[in-house]
């Protein structure tokens, strides 16, 4: 029988270790990122938690959606497509991963948004009953189309 025996430096062990947990904790903090409470993956199954979910964002909507459809995120890239996706984007969220899928969007109307004169809906793109994406849309001929989370 053979024994063999090393001498281990404890400082170098440490350090290789501290450098793991950095690496580590530095991958973590990359892939979760830092998004807006918007984009937080939420599961919502029923009419209740979305309204809630909008709720939260700060915007006051009628309880029952205006309307429920499936609609398709296109599997080629329209130029409208890539520009609705930028919004998306800069909320944290990314349709580019839902090319081709089919997905349930509920648009709600929203009743408190500053200064509105005609409807406002806030949609929500729901995804195996996750948000994957969403917009509040001013409908007035000076409107805008938003992200979730309200305006300053």
């Amino acid at each position: 029988m053979m024994v063999m025996t090393a001498k281990v430096d404890k400082k170098r062990v440490g350090l290789i270790l501290a450098l793991i947990v950095g690496i580590i904790v530095l991958i973590c903090v990359l892939a979760g990122g830092s998004h807006d409470s918007a984009s937080q993956p939420v599961g919502l199954v029923t009419n209740d938690q979305r309204v809630a979910y909008l709720t939260n964002l700060g915007w006051e909507v009628v309880v029952s959606p205006v309307e429920t459809r499936q609609v398709r995120i296109p599997a080629e890239l329209s130029e409208v497509f890539l520009r609705y996706n930028e919004l998306q984007v800069s909320q944290g969220f990314d349709l580019n991963q839902y090319s081709g899928k089919t997905v349930t969007q509920y648009v709600y109307q929203v009743e408190n948004y500053p200064n509105a004169t005609d409807p406002v809906y806030a949609t929500l793109l729901i995804y195996d009953n996750q948000v994957i994406g969403g917009d509040v849309t001013d409908t007035s001929a000076t409107g805008v189309v938003q992200g979730l989370q309200p305006q300053s």
